[in-house]
């Protein structure tokens, strides 16, 4: 397998990307996106190939809610190009070309995020499970892996693997790695590692669930390829498993025993933690009276002794959880084998590290209000400044003497 380095590789769209992080701040602050999408349209009138054009509509759509038309623009866009900029931090010391798979917002890492604050330029190279990898890549310093573990995304990550050992630069993030984030792939590596819990979790179709042979109540069960609790259920009985099943579609389910981390005030705290290059850093923690927490139904907004814990959190993490939990999460970091990896944790009541996800594209952003939460975005700048330093340690020799 041999790959070259050339701009006039892959179809490169003609104009820089607005781009997920802009467009995402922009409805988070209210923006109205009816001139964007007028202005984009209009581009597309002048020129139907202008791929950025249809690729920026989908990602408005998809912010927006609408993922039909958000999955139809962005193959539009991909049928037009494969290659797109985002516009240059000026002389950027440093070129990432970060591999992408089509797909919605969890197919991929969202590094854009990661990288609104600094002076590295990023491309977006769109790769297809179903197609060869292209032989000539666009130039780069070092390349991060941004398909993320999903059944769609497994040939692809197949392909990348298998290319690896011959990429041209550095190449962040093995794909055999990320393709062994599944649930259940991930609980069975963490099996026995010192400090940690993750449940076991069965991957069974939907007539092996009906069965429910050797399953023990309560647990919880979710279609695969579900994210941000999309189906996710607490099944006490025989008579919850079979509401679960006629009201929920998929051919296959995640299933594990629940485990009770309600905290002694009856509250439960789930943590987001990100290992980079095994060093551990606070992303965000929620306080839910409910045990199905997510950041935006833990009214963290309406409640500010919530967001004082969050604030006490992160400013004591590297003293604190992090100590605490260090043998954990250097065990989690070696077995998991990736340089960028998030956890959705939270603590026993016996104090162990309750893991209830690995991947590689949850979200860490800089978008919360500073008014309501001032400690969140110095927190982010030592996340994103630790992650740009990991590119430009693994870049090319020839950066890292440059820069």
């Amino acid at each position: 397998m041999r790959f070259s380095i050339s701009n006039s590789g892959p179809a490169t769209a003609s104009a820089p990307l607005i781009g997920l992080a802009a467009i995402t701040r922009y409805a988070m602050q209210g923006g109205d996106f009816a001139p964007v999408v007028s202005q984009l349209v209009a581009r597309i009138e002048r020129d139907g190939a202008d791929a950025s054009a249809w690729l920026d509509l989908s990602t408005i759509q998809q912010v927006l809610g609408n993922s039909a038309n958000r999955m139809a623009l962005q193959a539009d866009a991909l049928r037009r190009a494969r290659h797109f900029t985002h516009a240059r931090p000026g002389a950027a010391p440093l070129r990432l070309l970060v591999l992408m798979a089509p797909g919605d917002f969890m197919a991929n890492t969202p590094l854009e995020f990661l990288l609104e604050q600094g002076e590295i330029a990023h491309d977006a190279l769109y790769l297809s499970p179903d197609r060869p990898l292209p032989e000539t890549l666009p130039d780069h310093d070092v390349a991060f892996v941004a398909a993320a573990e999903s059944d769609a995304n497994l040939p692809l990550l197949q392909k990348l693997a298998a290319a690896a050992p011959f990429w041209p630069r550095p190449l962040v993030n093995a794909p055999e790695r990320i393709a062994a984030l599944t649930r259940d792939g991930f609980s069975q590596s963490m099996r026995d590692a010192p400090g940690v819990l993750v449940p076991t979790v069965r991957r069974l179709g939907r007539a092996a669930l009906g069965v429910a042979e050797g399953l023990d109540f309560p647990l919880i069960a979710r279609p695969t390829g579900s994210h941000a609790g999309e189906g996710l259920r607490k099944i006490d009985s025989r008579a919850d498993l079979d509401a679960y099943l006629a009201e929920t579609e998929g051919p296959a389910h995640y299933v594990a025993p629940f485990v009770d981390y309600g905290g002694a005030d009856g509250l439960f705290r789930k943590y987001r933690i990100v290992l980079i290059e095994g060093a551990p850093f606070a992303v965000h923690m929620a306080v839910s009276p409910r045990w199905m927490v997510h950041y935006l139904n833990a009214d963290m907004i309406d409640n500010p002794a919530h967001r004082a814990e969050e604030a006490r959190f992160m400013a004591n993490f590297d003293q604190d959880f992090a100590r605490r939990h260090a043998i954990a999460l250097h065990a989690v970091w070696r077995r998991a084998g990736l340089d960028y990896v998030l956890l959705d944790c939270a603590e026993t009541r016996d104090g162990e590290l309750l893991i209830f996800e690995a991947g590689t594209a949850m979200i860490i952003h800089a978008l919360d209000p500073k008014d309501l939460f001032p400690y969140k975005a110095p927190q982010m700048t030592k996340i994103f400044a630790a992650f740009q330093d990991m590119l430009r340690r693994r870049a090319a020799p020839r950066v890292r003497a440059a820069s």
